[in-house]
């Protein structure tokens, strides 16, 4: 898929109300005013909810329904609370009011407010609705802060809320880009917020710095109770930090956003935890989930997400590996046209998805095509010329690609300096165009341990066409940056689970024990089988020059085509002697 579908396959993630930014303070106040009219007209006929802090609810939302959440008896030292919804693709409304309005609600999957406190309040309330007319259940909780904790989305100048405390996540194909509104420092109840951007000194909101976090689901889990059960580990400041990774650290200079490679069908948590160094204090953001992955589609949806035509490739691939790691030497023939095959239709996908707009199971179709026709070239290349050499660096040229991929989905590609193209395709290059330059004094050995390695992976990129597996990101990650320019800014980051830790066993097993039986075979044999060209054309030269040799004198092909046509044709004479009659 090229750059032109980006964001194209956008799931329910985000689903902001829309509005202006700022309404005028006029209309603004006739709007609230009519709404408080209304929560007390309609006070008696609402479902309450009363939460206490800290303690998920359970809530469902009727059809066409309002559901009042409350908390009370709210302590003196609490300066604001947070209150975040969470459903697992369903979008929810969270507004202050009783009727939603632009800038005092907002509608999302994953959804909070923030109210402050006046001096003498204690008790508080917001209400959930349904925007698309149906039931809807989702978890929630209640956050307290104190006066010298950061407020999350109290600068904010950008999204329609005035202090917007939600993480925002969008993604694509190739990347998962998470936005949040700046953080203030905290003040008491009763007090005038401080400016977000009059100065930047220390007693500012510029002091401020933001971690960004992430939590993995577990993998192939995409229930209702695994993601409720993920948001309580990661919804507040102490769970977060113990069990979320901390992926990077924003200072209030830098843009407010990440992004991160895309992981379809793999459920994701993205959270943001503001901390204040002079009070030593901290406040999180309301956490985010995505699956990369829409529930809604009628059609690979995200427990569908495996094509039949992926399935099929790659079965063929895995069955073609697992021949190629215990036999491939021993075979020379198949092994070229596999590995030509390989190298062909990898690099034809990368060129036609980045200037066709085909749909994917014709671009797949006419790699594959490619890719035999690369592989039969290949073959014919050392038929016909008989160079090992060149093949043998072809093959060489497909274990450094493994080889480059690897050091890179280790977290040394995480490294900053590789997020310039320039430095990362240059240190990528390097890597794979060493490995060939071993094989010129090692090629048997060399194109061994290609035929172990090379086959084992095929192996596991044909498991992951079934059950999904983070390795599948080794040569992912490589194709979604020659497909993607913006890539290189993507947090590359991918679960390892226990899925992974077996087919990373089962890789090294097949590899291992591929390169060891193969040189056990070969080690009393010719390293690389001659060229069936040359021996043949060696056995005509030797045929006319040896007169000694009985086949010199056998007729040529077309006398023998052409004395094997009489015999069929012409009628045979009888045997025997005949003498004509005298009269």
């Amino acid at each position: 898929m090229g750059n032109q579908e980006a964001f194209a396959h956008r799931g329910t993630v985000r689903n902001y109300t829309v509005g202006p930014k700022k309404m005028p303070h006029f209309w603004t106040f006739v709007f609230f005013i009519f709404s408080l009219l209304c929560d007390g007209f309609f006070a008696q006929d609402e479902n309450r909810v009363v939460f206490s802090f800290g303690t998920f609810q359970n809530v469902s939302v009727p059809e066409n329904g309002t559901v009042q959440a409350v908390v009370s008896r709210i302590p003196v030292d609490v300066s604001f609370i947070t209150l975040q919804f969470h459903t697992q693709h369903r979008n929810a409304t969270l507004s202050y009011t009783r009727v939603p309005l632009p800038g005092f609600s907002t509608t999302a999957a994953d959804t909070g407010l923030l109210s402050p406190l006046t001096p003498m309040q204690s008790s508080l309330s917001w209400f959930l609705l349904s925007p698309d007319g149906d039931t809807v259940a989702g978890t929630g909780v209640i956050l307290p802060y104190r006066s010298g904790d950061p407020v999350p989305g109290a600068c904010n100048m950008e999204f329609a809320l005035d202090i917007d405390p939600n993480v925002y996540v969008r993604y694509n194909l190739f990347e998962t880009i998470v936005t949040f509104a700046p953080a203030n420092v905290g003040y008491d109840r009763g007090s005038s917020p401080p400016e977000c951007d009059v100065s930047t000194g220390a007693g500012t909101r510029w002091r401020l710095v933001y971690d960004i976090y992430q939590y993995f689901l577990p993998e192939s889990d995409l229930s209702e109770q695994s993601l409720i059960v993920s948001l309580e580990r990661v919804a507040n400041v102490p769970s977060l930090r113990e069990h979320g990774k901390k992926v990077a650290s924003l200072t209030s200079n830098d843009k407010t956003a990440m992004s991160f490679s895309s992981i379809p069908g793999q459920g994701v948590i993205y959270s943001v935890i503001v901390r204040d160094p002079v009070n030593n204090t901290s406040a999180s953001y309301i956490p985010a989930h995505t699956y990369a992955c829409s529930f809604a589609s009628k059609l690979d949806d995200c427990k569908t997400l495996g094509k039949i035509s992926t399935k099929v490739f790659f079965t063929f691939a895995g069955m073609a590996g697992l021949f190629v790691c215990f036999f491939g030497h021993r075979f020379f023939k198949c092994e070229l046209f596999c590995m030509g095959f390989a190298f062909s239709a990898f690099f034809f996908f990368v060129l036609i998805t980045r200037t066709t707009t085909l749909d994917y199971d014709i671009r797949l179709a006419l790699a594959a095509l490619i890719g035999t026709v690369g592989g039969v070239f290949l073959v014919m290349c050392w038929w016909r010329f008989g160079s090992v050499m060149a093949c043998v660096m072809v093959v060489g040229l497909l274990l450094g690609f493994l080889l480059a991929s690897t050091i890179f989905f280790t977290p040394l590609g995480d490294l900053e300096v590789f997020r310039s193209d320039v430095v990362f395709w240059v240190t990528f290059g390097c890597i794979v165009v060493i490995v060939p330059i071993l094989f010129v004094r090692w090629p048997r050995e060399g194109n061994i341990v290609t035929c172990g390695v090379a086959g084992g992976y095929a192996v596991v990129l044909a498991v992951n066409a079934y059950i999904y597996t983070s390795l599948s990101y080794i040569t992912l990650d490589i194709l979604k940056r020659f497909l993607n320019n913006n890539f290189s800014r993507a947090f590359v980051s991918v679960p390892f689970q226990d899925i992974d830790f077996i087919l990373l066993t089962v890789w090294v097993v097949l590899g291992a024990s591929g390169v060891v039986l193969q040189l056990y075979r070969e080690r009393s044999r010719p390293f690389f089988p001659p060229s069936p060209y040359l021996m043949w054309r060696q056995e005509r030269e030797r045929r006319k020059t040896n007169v000694l040799d009985p086949s010199h004198h056998t007729p040529s092909f077309p006398a023998r085509f052409l004395s094997r046509v009489r015999q069929l044709t012409c009628r045979p004479e009888p045997a025997g002697e005949r003498t004509p009659l005298l009269l």
